[in-house]
Order: structure tokens, then sequence, then C-alpha cells
């Protein structure tokens, strides 16, 4: 039987039990690369399920519903700096409220709860839309949910 030889000399291990020994340190570091690579492979897989998951849970926009262009303003909400202001207003059914849109570092848009008025994305321009019913219609910014306000209509 063949043995390995120390550097004194002196006989260390038989040569057999080296070979096993090397071939199940290979063994071993191949499991734990593979135990690791398993592991990046359910964390990437769990990342995407959970922003599937979130992307499914988000309500769509509503569909645009044209400017009122053409119509009287009686009041007019700037959309600048991530907030409406006024934010809340209270206006008389038949009047018209009109949203300019400036200074916006980013995009934004007006968007009822209900649906009933709904703006393009903007930096710059406007939106306009009359109020026919009476009641209260919340509103936000479709990528800034923070931005919120309330028309009352009287």
């Amino acid at each position: 039987m063949a043995t390995l030889q120390s550097e004194t000399g002196r006989a260390a291990i038989p040569a057999r039990t080296a070979q096993r020994s090397s071939t199940a340190q290979r063994s071993s570091t191949a499991r734990r690369a593979a135990a690791h690579l398993a592991a990046r492979l359910a964390a990437v897989v769990a990342v995407f399920g959970l922003a599937l998951g979130l992307a499914a849970c988000s309500p769509e926009k509503p569909p645009v519903v044209p400017s009122d262009d053409d119509a009287k303003v009686s009041i007019t909400v700037r959309v600048i700096d991530n907030r409406f202001e006024p934010s809340n207003i209270t206006i008389q059914q038949g009047q018209a409220v009109n949203w300019v849109f400036e200074g916006a570092s980013s995009e934004h848009d007006v968007v009822a709860k209900d649906g009933s008025f709904v703006s393009e994305l903007m930096m710059e321009g406007s939106y306009t839309h009359v109020f026919d019913e009476p009641g209260a219609f919340d509103y936000l910014c479709s990528v800034h949910p923070e931005m919120r306000g309330l028309i009352t209509v009287e």
C-alpha cells in the first residue's frame, strides 16, 4: 500500500485515505455550492413572486376622461412640488375646476376615486373638469398616492 511521506520523511497517511479525504472535501464543497445556489435561486423567486403579487394588488388607473377645456373655470388648483394647492375645495354644482401642472420634477395626474375625472400624466399643462353632480370627490395622483385632494360639490 502506498503512503504519502511527510516533509520529515515519515509516513503520514496511506495514499488511499488521502484520496478519499480529498474526494470527500470536493464533494462537501460541491454540496455547499449547490445549497448556496439553491438558496439564492429561492430568494430570487420569492422576490419576483412578491413583486408580481404587489403589482396584481395595486388598482389600475381608470381610462382618461377628456378635459373640459372650453369650460369657464371657477377655481384653479396648482399641482406643484408633489402636492395639490389647495387640496380641499368647495364649489357649486355646474362649476369647473382647473388643475395647472407647473414646476413639476416628475409627471403627475389627477384621478378621481370614482373615475369621474382622470387626466393624462403630465409635467406641465392643465386639466379641467366640470362637476355636474353634488357630492364629495376624492382624488389623488396615481404616481404619488400621498398626493390627495377633495372636491366638495354643493
